[in-house]
């Protein structure tokens, strides 16, 4: 496996939706705002790879 660029699309209560960045066919899905980094937000760019988000930029 190997880490995928993510950029935040929405944030409902305590869920933000990423959408796979080069993907246009890609449905948005759902990942807890806890297990992103604290200064995340609509826009934000996030590299992950298996459960793990960090901001890129």
């Amino acid at each position: 496996m190997e880490p995928h660029d993510y950029i935040v699309t929405d944030i409902q209560g305590d869920y933000a939706y990423l959408q796979l960045t080069g993907s246009d066919g890609a449905e948005p899905f759902q990942v807890a705002l806890a297990l992103l980094p604290p200064s995340t937000d609509i826009g934000t760019k996030l590299t992950g790879f298996m459960g793990c988000f960090e901001i890129t930029e």
